[in-house]
C-alpha cells in the first residue's frame, strides 16, 4: 500500500521578501538617467538594461537590511549578505534569480533573451549549422513595464504627500461645474463673516448632542456648522524638462529625481484631476514631446540647452488645450546656451550667458506672456547670473521661482501644483 508523508512546508527566503518595498528600493535603478554609464548615456532611450545589473542592484537592496525577515534568514545568508563578493556564490544568485522570477511573473520586469550569432556560413561544414557564440558574450537584459513604471510614480507620490501632511490623495463627491470643479469636502464651525453655507445635518446632530433628541430641539449659535469646499479649476500643463549634459554633471544626478516627480505629478492628475492634461516636453539641443509612458526611459546626453526651443513647443500643446489655467513647469539647472536659427541650424555657446541666446529666450519667455501661459521654473542652481535669469522669467510672466535641490525638488513642485490647483471657499 502506498503511503505519502506530509511534513511541514519551509519556504523559501525569496517568498519572504515584500516586493512592493523591493520594487521601490530599485526605483533609482529603474529610472537610471545615464549617470553611472561611462559615456552618461549618449543615447536618449535605453528601453533595455542589463540583467547583471540589476542582479547587482537587488543585492544592494537585499544588503541593506530589513527585506528579509530574521526568521526567514539562514546563518549562512546572514554571511552572504556581509560578503563584497556575494555574487560568486551560487546560493545567492539562486535566490536573486527567484527573485527576479517574482518580478517577472507579477509584471514589473520583462526579460530580453540575448540574441545568438554564429559564424559565416562559409566558416561552417556544409549541411551544419554554426556553433552560437559563447552565451556569456550577448548579455542578456530586461526591460521595466508600464506597470512597473505607474507603481513607481504611485509610491513617489505617496512619499510627497505623507511629507506634506496629507493623509489622502483628494477627496472624493466631486461635481462638474462649468468653470471647472466644485469637491463637497468637510464641515466646519460657522464663525462671523461666513457665508451662511448650513450644513443640516451637522447642525442638527450638534443640536441634538447637546440638548437630546426632544420637540421642539432649541439651536443655538454654538451648534451652527457651515460646508467648506474647494474649488478646483481645471489645467493644462506642459512639464519642460532639461535633459542636457549638465544634469549629470558635478557629481550628482539631477535627471532622476526630476523624473521621479513627473511620474509622481503624472499619477496625481491621472487619478484626481481627470479633467486636467499633462504633456512632457524635452529640451536640450532642440525640443520633443515625449509620451509620459517613455519617461522613465528617457536619459539624458551629450547636450546643450536650447529654452526657447522648449517653450515652442509647449506653448503649441498649450494653445490647443481649452482649459482654465495654462502653466508650463520647467525643470532646469543650467542656463540657455542654444539656439535653433531659421535655417534649422544650433547655434551654440556654453561659454557665459550669450545675449543672444539670451534675448531671444526672453523673447519666447514675452509670448507666454501675451497668451495668459504662465511658467513656473525649478532651478536646480544656484549661481549668480542664472538666478537673476530665472528672476527675470519669473517677473516677466507673473509665475514662481525655486531655487532648489534634487533632494527637495519633488515637495517644492507639489506644493505649487496643489496650491495653484484649489482656493479655499465658504
Amino acid at each position: 500500500m502506498k503511503f505519502t508523508k506530509y511534513g511541514r512546508y519551509i519556504g523559501e527566503p525569496a517568498d519572504a521578501i515584500d516586493l512592493d518595498e523591493l520594487m521601490k528600493r530599485l526605483g533609482d535603478f529603474l529610472l537610471q538617467s545615464g549617470f553611472e554609464s561611462q559615456y552618461y548615456g549618449l543615447s536618449e532611450m535605453d528601453a533595455a538594461h542589463s540583467m547583471e545589473a540589476l542582479r547587482e542592484a537587488i543585492l544592494r537592496a537585499l544588503q541593506e537590511g530589513d527585506l528579509l525577515p530574521d526568521d526567514a534568514m539562514s546563518e549562512e545568508l546572514r554571511d552572504l549578505l556581509q560578503d563584497p563578493g556575494a555574487l560568486n556564490s551560487e546560493a545567492m544568485r539562486d535566490l536573486i534569480d527567484k527573485l527576479i522570477e517574482r518580478m517577472t511573473q507579477e509584471g514589473f520586469i520583462n526579460p530580453q533573451q540575448p540574441p545568438q550569432v554564429t559564424p559565416p556560413p562559409q566558416n561552417t561544414p556544409g549541411g551544419s549549422l554554426g556553433r552560437p557564440q559563447d552565451p556569456q558574450s550577448s548579455e542578456a537584459r530586461f526591460e521595466i513595464t508600464d506597470k512597473a513604471i505607474d507603481f513607481l510614480g504611485f509610491k513617489t507620490l505617496k512619499d510627497l504627500l505623507g511629507s506634506l501632511g496629507r493623509s489622502s490623495f483628494g477627496r472624493h463627491d466631486t461635481r462638474d461645474l462649468s468653470t471647472g470643479v466644485e469637491s463637497g469636502g468637510i464641515s466646519r464651525p460657522y464663525e462671523f463673516g461666513d457665508t451662511l453655507n448650513l450644513d443640516i445635518s451637522e447642525t442638527l446632530a450638534n443640536a441634538i448632542r447637546r440638548e437630546g433628541a426632544k420637540v421642539p430641539l432649541q439651536m443655538d449659535y454654538r451648534d451652527l456648522m457651515v460646508h467648506q469646499c474647494e474649488y478646483q479649476s481645471s489645467c493644462a500643463t506642459v512639464l519642460l524638462l532639461d535633459c542636457s549634459h549638465s544634469m549629470i554633471l558635478y557629481g550628482e544626478d539631477r535627471f532622476t529625481p526630476a523624473k521621479r516627480v513627473a511620474l509622481a505629478l503624472s499619477h496625481l492628475i491621472r487619478t484626481q484631476y481627470p479633467g486636467d492634461t499633462l504633456s512632457l516636453v524635452l529640451f536640450h539641443d532642440s525640443a520633443e514631446e515625449v509620451p509620459l509612458s517613455q519617461l522613465a526611459r528617457v536619459q539624458v546626453g551629450p547636450y546643450y540647452t536650447n529654452t526657447r526651443e522648449g517653450l515652442r513647443m509647449a506653448q503649441r500643446i498649450l494653445l490647443r488645450q481649452r482649459k482654465d489655467m495654462r502653466q508650463i513647469v520647467m525643470i532646469t539647472d543650467g542656463k540657455p546656451s542654444a539656439l535653433t536659427l531659421e535655417d534649422g541650424r544650433i547655434y551654440k555657446n556654453a561659454f557665459g550667458l550669450d545675449p543672444f541666446v539670451v534675448g531671444e529666450t526672453m523673447e519666447e519667455v514675452n509670448k507666454c506672456k501675451r497668451a495668459g501661459i504662465m511658467i513656473n521654473t525649478f532651478m536646480l542652481a544656484t549661481d549668480y547670473s542664472l538666478v537673476q535669469f530665472v528672476q527675470k522669467i519669473t517677473q516677466m510672466c507673473k509665475g514662481k521661482a525655486y531655487f532648489t535641490t534634487p533632494y527637495n525638488l519633488g515637495q517644492y513642485l507639489l506644493m505649487d501644483f496643489l496650491q495653484r490647483k484649489t482656493r479655499t471657499i465658504h
